[in-house]
């Protein structure tokens, strides 16, 4: 019975930390378009999500990717919001369909970015992501056309 009291308060207070982070929810637009998510981890950095599609010579692709950012700066520009430098490393997973073939592929990616969230809960950035796969040995340079991400911050 203890056990089982200490265990309930624990994921308690862990739910609880969880939910008094911040985070975003929205798009990521650019070469390739996905569903975003970050969740800040206490501090300036935070993990971000992202799954999506994008179109190629033979048909869709299909990718997800997770990104630990380290916050590098945070600019006073402006006298509301708040602006952040990011990078940080990632993993990706994709499928990639070309003419008749496909194919899965796992492999590391990185990203650099700059961010502003507004004094009302919209966040905005801007950022470059390369990708390289360990199975097809896949590095496709127009993933490094920038792209733009709107969310939600709550």
């Amino acid at each position: 019975m203890k056990k089982s009291i200490i265990l309930a308060a624990v994921a308690l207070l862990i739910g609880i930390a969880a939910s008094a982070q911040p985070k975003a929810i929205g798009l990521r637009l650019g070469y390739y378009n996905a569903v975003s998510y970050e969740h800040y981890l206490g501090g300036d950095n935070f993990i971000e999500a992202n799954g999506g599609i994008y179109g190629n010579s033979g048909g869709v692709s299909f990718f997800a990717d997770g990104i630990y950012n380290f916050t590098i700066a945070h600019p006073d520009w402006t006298p509301r919001g708040e602006w952040g430098f990011y990078a940080g490393p990632g993993l990706t997973l994709g499928t990639w369909a070309n003419g008749g073939n496909a194919s899965f592929d796992i492999g590391i990616c990185g990203q650099v970015g700059l961010e502003y969230t507004f004094w009302f809960p919209l966040n905005l950035s801007f950022d470059l992501r390369p990708r390289f796969g360990f199975i097809s040995r896949n590095f496709d340079p127009l993933v490094l056309v920038p792209c733009l991400s709107v969310r939600y911050a709550f």
